[in-house]
């Protein structure tokens, strides 16, 4: 009997699993920053948590201690952050009033 499943929950998966692309794409840059080897493009680790991955991007950035002093590089982290709070709002609020 195949599995099926709702939008809920593919969307679920979908954020666990970029959340760990974001946290693994973290540690591998602090990993290349130690070894003095070519990093990833902070432009990629603002992707991965633009696409959904703020979670992981933090919790990387908390544990591992990297790129918490870097400007602007915080500030595009936060405003990616505020942006997906505000949606994530709008788009609940639309759905508990429909």
């Amino acid at each position: 009997m195949p599995v099926e499943f709702t939008l809920l929950e593919w969307f679920v998966y979908y954020l666990i699993a970029i959340n760990m692309v974001a946290f693994f794409a973290f540690m591998t840059d602090k990993v290349l920053a130690e070894n003095g080897g070519w990093r990833l493009s902070e432009a990629s680790l603002l992707g991965w948590a633009f696409a959904g991955g703020t979670l992981g991007a933090y919790a990387a950035r908390s544990l591992l201690r990297h790129k918490t002093r870097k400007e602007p590089f915080s500030n595009r982290l936060h405003a990616i952050a505020c942006i997906q709070v505000i949606a994530f709002a709008t788009l609940m609020l639309w759905f508990t009033t429909r």
